[in-house]
């Protein structure tokens, strides 16, 4: 299984971050997202595992600031 992680995409996210997570299986990020949109855009490559970071703020209330998930058998905190 591919899984692609990003983080602090503050509220961007560029054509080639798009197109290079093309073919992945899920997305892990890391924080620091700033807007649902950029979570909306992901969802439409693959599914989408987000935390918090400290720039997220209202819209944000709930993600977790800290997660742990298990995919395809493997543990990612």
């Amino acid at each position: 299984m591919r899984i692609g992680i990003i983080s602090d995409t503050h509220g961007l996210l560029r054509p080639e971050v798009i197109e290079s997570l093309d073919g992945y299986e899920a997305i892990l990020h890391g924080g620091d997202i700033n807007k649902q949109e950029i979570i909306d855009q992901l969802e439409k490559i693959a599914p989408v595992y987000a935390v918090r970071g400290n720039n997220d703020k209202e819209w944000a209330e709930n993600i977790p600031i800290i997660d742990a998930v298990i995919i395809d058998a493997v543990m990612a905190e």
